[in-house]
C-alpha cells in the first residue's frame, strides 16, 4: 500500500545531494514569490520552536517549519496517527500579532503580548494560538507569513497555476529522484484532477521521453508541462488577431480590445498593456505581444470579469446614508446555529473583516453585574458585552473606513444598561456618534464619507432627537422592545409576547442618534409621523409581503428612512433568505447570517464586491428619486427599464479542485450553471452538460442568452458543480458580482469556495456580451 511506502535510507552523500536539492527548490519558489533572499522567508524555512496554546493548562512546545514549496507549513504533532501535520498558506485567512484572539486573551498574561500571535484559518478550522520565545521571533513569524500571503495574492493566475502544478509534480515524485516514471506520471495526473486511461498516459509519456530512458527528467518534464498546460482556446483567439509576423502588434491588440473586449481604449492603452505583460524583451521593443504575453494579460485583472475600475471605491460616497445598500449581519455573535451554537468575539471579527457594516448585539443581564451577549431563550454560549465592543473597536475599520452600525437588541435591567453605555463610551471614545453632526437639527442623514471611522448605535430612544440639541432632561422610562429572540423560542416553551416592555436607561437612550428603533404602523403613518432617523425592523415574511403588495410605497419609504430586514426565528439552523427582493424595494440593512455559507451569502458577497469592498453600495437613481414609480413586479416604462440581451459562452475551466481530497481516484465531472438574480422578470438559470473525469482543463463551448430588463438590479452568479447521478451535485466553486460591474469579451472568472474564499489556481473562461436589446 502506498501509505506504508518506506523510503530507502539514503547514504551520507545522497542525503547531502538531497538537502542541496531541497535548498534549490526553496530558492526557486522564493524567487517565484518575489522573496528571493528575504531574511523573514529564510527564518521560516529554517523553522523553530513555538508554544501552542489551547487552554490555561494546555501549553505545549511544537516545532514549526515552512516547507521548500514555500506554501506549506509543517509542524510536529504528538497525535499517534498524525505525527507530522501540515497546512497550506492558502488555508490561512490572516495572522494576528499580539493577544488578539479569544484564546490568547483568556489563557495568557498581558506581559507576553509581544511574544504572541494567532494563525486564523478560513472556514471553521480552529485558530492556532502560538507564543514565540521572544517578541523579535514572533515578529519574524508574523512578517514572514504576511509576506508570503500578500505575495501569493499578487501573483497572476498563471503564476499561481505554475506554482501549483510544479509542486504537485514534486509530490508525485515518490522516491524524490527528480525524475518521473510512468506510475508517478499517472499519480500526478490524478492529483491535478484528470483521469486518463493507461494507453493515453503511456502515449504522453512516450512523446515526452525523448531519451527513451523510461523516466522523464529536466527538459522532458518541461515538455510534458507545456503539453499539459496548453490552452487551445487561447491559441485560437490569439491566432485570429496576431497578424504581424505571427505576433500581435499594438494595432492588432487595439483591434482585439475594441472589437472583442468592447473596451473604450486608445493605442496608448494597448502599448501600456504590452509594456506591462510582455515577457519577451525583443517583442516588447517592437511593441508586439507574444502568445505568452497575451496569456499573461488574459490572466491579470485587465482580463478578469470584474471591471478593474469598479474594484476601488468609485461611487459617490457623499449621499445620505439611507441611499446605500449596507452589508449587514444577523446574530453576529454566533459561530454556528442559533439554538446551541457557540457565541464568540471571533464571529464579529470575521464579519467585520468581510466589510460587514451593521452588526447585531443581543444584550442580556450577566453574572457579576456584567452584561452578556447571546441568543436569549436558547443554549448558545455567552460572551461579555465589554469583550465584544473591544473586538469591534479593534477590527471595525481594517478593511473599510466607512461607518459601522451597532444594532442593539436590549433585554438588560437599567443598571446593566448603564454599564453598557459606560463600555460603549469608554471603549469607542470619540469614534462613537453621541450627537448629531453640525449644530442644527438635521433633516436627513449624513453621508458615509462624513461618518468615516464612526460608530452609530441603533436602538430605542426615550425622546425625539431635537431634545439632544436643546439638552432637555429625560428620565428612565418604559419602552416597548420588539423581541427577535422571543421569535426564535424552541417549540414547547410557553411563548413570550413578541412586544415586551423594558425600562430604558437614559445614558443608553442618549447614544441613539441616527438609528432610533420604532414599531412599523404602515407607510402612511410613517410618512406623517416618523422622523427620518426613526427606523423599523421587518421580519423577512413581513418584508416579502410588503415588497409584493406595496413595492412602490416601500421604495418611497426607503428614500428618506432606513429599513432593516432580519431572518425569521423559525430558521433555527441559521439558514438565510434571498436578499434580492429586499434590495429591489430599496431596503438598506438586509441582515443575513454571515456564519452560514449559502447561496444567499454568495449573492450578498457579490453585491458588495465592487466599490472597494467598502460595505456600502449606492442604490440606483430610480430608488432615490421621489418622482420614481418603480415596481419590480410590474415593469412599466421608466428610467429603470434598459432592456439588454446578455450572451454568455462558457468555454472552459482550469485546475478545478478535487471535492474528495482523501480519495486519490476521485476525479470531478464538472458542469457550469449561469444564474441571474434581479427583478422577477430577470431571474433565470441555465447550465452546461457535464464532462467526465476532468477537473484540470474541461472544455464546454456552450452558449446561453438571457433577456435583462433592469440591469442595475441584476446579479450574475457562476456555479461549478461535480455532477452526480445518485445524489445532489457537490459545489466545486462559485462567483457572483453585479451585472453592471461585468466586463464584455473573453474573461477569466475566479472561483470561490462555499465559504467565499478564493480557490487560488482555479477558474473558468467565458465570453460575455451585454448589448442593447433589438
Amino acid at each position: 500500500m502506498s501509505c506504508l511506502h518506506k523510503r530507502l535510507k539514503r547514504t551520507k552523500s545522497e542525503e547531502q545531494a538531497f538537502q542541496e536539492q531541497v535548498k534549490r527548490v526553496a530558492q526557486e519558489n522564493g524567487k517565484r514569490l518575489g522573496l528571493e533572499g528575504d531574511p523573514d522567508l529564510q527564518f521560516l524555512l529554517v523553522g523553530g520552536e513555538l508554544i501552542k496554546i489551547r487552554s490555561s493548562a494546555w501549553k505545549k512546545n511544537r516545532f514549526f517549519k515552512l516547507q521548500e514549496d514555500c506554501k506549506t507549513l509543517w509542524y510536529e504533532s504528538h497525535n499517534v496517527f498524525r505525527r507530522k501535520q501540515t497546512f497550506s498558506i492558502d488555508d490561512i485567512d490572516s495572522v494576528r500579532k499580539g493577544r488578539q484572539s479569544e484564546g490568547l486573551n483568556k489563557h495568557t498574561q498581558s506581559s507576553v503580548e509581544d511574544q504572541c500571535f494567532s494563525i486564523i484559518f478560513k472556514g471553521r478550522k480552529k485558530n492556532l494560538d502560538l507564543m514565540a520565545a521572544s517578541g523579535e521571533e514572533a515578529k519574524q513569524w508574523v512578517n514572514g507569513l504576511d509576506k508570503i500571503m500578500s505575495n501569493m495574492l499578487n501573483l497572476s493566475r498563471q503564476q499561481k497555476s505554475e506554482h501549483w502544478i510544479i509542486n504537485c509534480m514534486r509530490k508525485a515524485d515518490k522516491n524524490e529522484d527528480n525524475k518521473m516514471n510512468l506510475k508517478e506520471l499517472k499519480h500526478f495526473l490524478r492529483q491535478v484532477n484528470i483521469e486518463v486511461d493507461d494507453t493515453y498516459a503511456a502515449e504522453i509519456f512516450k512523446k515526452c521521453d525523448k531519451s527513451n530512458s523510461g523516466t522523464l527528467e529536466g527538459s522532458e518534464i518541461k515538455h510534458f508541462y507545456d503539453l499539459l498546460t496548453e490552452r487551445e482556446e487561447i491559441d485560437v483567439i490569439y491566432g485570429n488577431y496576431a497578424t504581424t509576423d505571427g505576433q500581435m502588434s499594438s494595432r492588432d491588440l487595439l483591434n482585439f480590445l475594441l472589437n472583442q473586449q468592447r473596451e473604450e481604449v486608445s493605442m496608448e492603452d494597448a502599448v501600456k498593456l504590452i509594456e506591462k505583460h510582455e515577457v519577451d524583451e525583443t517583442a516588447k521593443q517592437k511593441k508586439r505581444m507574444s502568445k505568452d504575453g497575451f496569456l499573461m494579460y488574459m490572466h491579470h485583472e485587465e482580463g478578469s470579469i470584474l471591471n478593474p475600475a469598479h474594484k476601488p471605491v468609485y461611487q459617490d460616497m457623499h449621499q445620505p446614508l439611507n441611499h446605500y445598500y449596507i452589508s449587514s449581519s444577523h446574530n453576529t455573535y454566533l459561530m454556528a446555529d442559533q439554538l446551541k451554537g457557540p457565541s464568540s468575539t471571533e464571529a464579529y471579527i470575521k464579519a467585520l473583516m468581510k466589510s460587514c457594516r451593521c452588526v447585531e448585539l443581543d444584550c442580556w443581564d450577566g453574572a457579576n453585574g456584567e452584561p452578556v451577549i447571546y441568543h436569549g431563550y436558547t443554549l448558545t454560549s455567552k460572551v461579555l458585552f465589554r469583550d465584544v465592543i473591544k473586538a469591534i473597536k479593534d477590527f471595525a475599520f481594517k478593511t473599510s473606513d466607512y461607518p459601522v452600525i451597532l444594532s442593539l437588541e436590549n433585554h438588560c435591567t437599567v443598571d446593566q444598561q448603564k454599564l453598557m453605555a459606560h463600555h460603549l463610551s469608554s471603549i469607542l471614545a470619540d469614534a462613537l456618534v453621541t450627537k448629531p453632526l453640525g449644530n442644527t437639527m438635521p433633516t436627513n442623514f449624513p453621508s458615509p464619507e462624513e461618518l468615516k471611522g464612526k460608530f452609530l448605535i441603533k436602538g430605542k430612544r426615550l425622546n425625539k432627537l431635537d431634545a439632544a440639541l436643546n439638552n432637555s432632561v429625560v428620565e428612565e422610562d418604559t419602552v416597548s422592545e420588539e423581541d427577535e429572540a422571543a421569535d426564535c423560542k424552541e417549540n414547547g416553551e410557553k411563548a413570550k409576547s413578541k412586544k415586551s416592555k423594558i425600562k430604558l436607561a437614559k445614558e443608553l437612550s442618549n447614544m441613539v442618534i441616527y438609528c432610533k428603533s420604532v414599531h412599523f404602523n404602515g407607510f402612511e403613518h410613517a410618512k406623517e409621523m416618523q422622523a427620518f432617523y426613526e427606523m423599523s425592523s421587518f421580519k423577512e415574511s413581513k418584508a416579502v409581503n410588503l415588497a409584493q403588495t406595496s413595492a412602490t410605497p416601500y421604495i418611497h419609504h426607503n428614500m428618506d428612512k432606513l429599513s432593516r430586514i432580519y431572518p425569521a426565528g423559525s430558521r433555527t439552523d441559521s439558514s438565510n433568505y434571498n436578499p434580492v427582493p429586499m434590495w429591489n424595494v430599496g431596503c438598506q440593512i438586509v441582515a443575513l447570517n454571515f456564519q452560514t455559507p449559502s447561496k444567499e451569502m454568495h449573492i450578498n458577497q457579490g453585491r458588495f464586491l465592487p466599490n472597494g469592498a467598502s460595505g456600502y453600495i449606492l442604490k440606483p437613481e430610480f430608488q432615490r428619486s421621489l418622482s420614481s414609480q418603480f415596481d419590480p413586479s410590474t415593469l412599466s416604462k421608466g428610467p429603470w427599464l434598459k432592456k439588454k440581451t446578455f450572451n454568455v459562452m462558457v468555454i472552459s475551466a482550469q485546475q478545478l479542485p478535487k471535492i474528495n481530497k482523501d480519495k486519490q481516484k476521485s476525479i470531478v465531472d464538472p458542469l457550469v450553471r449561469v444564474e441571474i438574480y434581479g427583478v422577477p422578470a430577470d431571474n433565470a438559470s441555465k447550465e452546461t452538460h457535464y464532462i467526465d473525469n476532468n477537473g484540470f482543463n474541461p472544455m464546454w463551448n456552450e452558449k446561453f442568452t438571457f433577456d435583462i430588463h433592469v440591469p442595475e438590479l441584476a446579479m450574475l452568479r457562476f456555479v461549478v458543480e461535480d455532477y452526480d447521478t445518485a445524489s445532489h451535485n457537490d459545489l466545486i466553486g462559485q462567483y457572483c458580482l453585479p451585472l453592471t460591474s461585468v466586463q464584455n469579451g473573453y474573461r477569466h472568472v475566479p472561483l470561490l469556495t462555499k465559504r467565499g474564499d478564493v480557490i487560488s489556481s482555479a477558474g473558468i473562461f467565458v465570453h460575455l456580451m451585454l448589448i442593447d436589446a433589438q
